[in-house]
C-alpha cells in the first residue's frame, strides 16, 4: 500500500511539473505580454528587475495596489521590485514630482498608498501644489522641507527621467509592469468577460515572465 501511495504522490509532482512547463509555453506575444524594443538596461544588478510604470492620478493603478501589495510578499525571490512613475501628458508632471520627492525623502514606504487614498477614496485634488504640500503637513512632514525637496534640481532631474523612461519604454498606459528590461504586461491585457481584471493570471503571467527572464540571463 504504502508503494502504491508512493507512486501517486510521484504521478502527481511529475502532472504538476508537466501542467507549469505547458502553461510557461502557452504564454503569447502580443496576448499575455508585449516585447519591448530594444530591451532596455536593468539597475538590479543580479536580480530579475520587475518595474512598475504608474501615476498617482490613476485610478487603475489605484486597483492594482492591493493584489500588488499581496504578490510582493510573495514574489521569486530574485525579483528586484522597483517603482517609477510614467508620465504621458503635462498634466501628469506634478504628481510625479510628488513620488520624487517622497522618494527623496525615504517617505515611500509611509505614504505612497496614502496618496492613492488621498486621492481616489477623499477626492483630494494633491496635483495642486499648495493643496499636497497642506496634506503632507497633516501627514507629520515638514511642510517647508518637502515643499523645497519638490522644487529642487534633483527632483526636477529624476522627474525628466521617468519622462524619458516613459518614452523609451514605449508605455502605452498605466498600469505597466516592465520585467527586466524587455517584457511588458498590463492589467488591460487580463480582462474577464465582465470587464474585470483577473489579477490571479495576470501575476501568474508576471512570475512566468521572471521565469523566462532568468533563464534568458542564464543563457548569456
Amino acid at each position: 500500500m504504502r508503494h502504491f501511495k508512493a507512486y501517486w504522490r510521484r504521478a502527481a509532482c511529475l502532472l504538476a511539473l508537466v501542467l507549469s512547463t505547458g502553461a510557461a509555453a502557452q504564454l503569447t506575444p502580443g496576448k499575455d505580454y508585449r516585447m519591448i524594443s530594444p530591451p532596455q538596461p536593468t539597475d538590479s544588478g543580479k536580480k530579475v528587475e520587475v518595474l512598475e510604470f504608474f501615476w498617482y492620478g490613476c485610478p487603475h493603478c489605484s486597483h492594482l495596489q492591493p493584489p500588488l501589495r499581496a504578490w510582493l510578499k510573495k514574489k521569486p525571490a530574485d525579483a528586484d521590485f522597483r517603482r517609477t512613475p510614467a508620465v504621458l501628458g503635462d498634466s501628469w508632471i506634478p504628481l510625479t514630482w510628488a513620488y520624487h520627492t517622497l522618494d527623496v525623502m525615504g517617505l515611500v514606504e509611509k505614504l505612497h498608498y496614502e496618496v492613492f487614498a488621498a486621492i481616489h477614496e477623499q477626492r483630494i485634488r494633491l496635483s495642486d501644489q499648495n493643496v499636497l504640500f497642506d496634506w503632507v503637513a497633516k501627514q507629520g512632514v515638514n511642510r517647508k522641507q518637502f515643499m523645497d525637496t519638490y522644487n529642487s534640481f534633483g527632483v526636477k532631474s529624476r522627474g525628466m527621467r521617468s519622462i524619458e523612461m516613459s518614452r523609451d519604454y514605449d508605455i502605452p498606459s498605466t498600469p505597466t509592469l516592465v520585467v527586466d528590461g524587455r517584457y511588458l504586461i498590463a492589467p488591460s491585457m487580463f480582462l474577464k468577460p465582465d470587464k474585470s481584471i483577473d489579477y490571479d493570471r495576470f501575476f501568474a503571467v508576471v512570475d512566468q515572465l521572471i521565469v523566462m527572464a532568468r533563464k534568458e540571463r542564464a543563457g548569456k
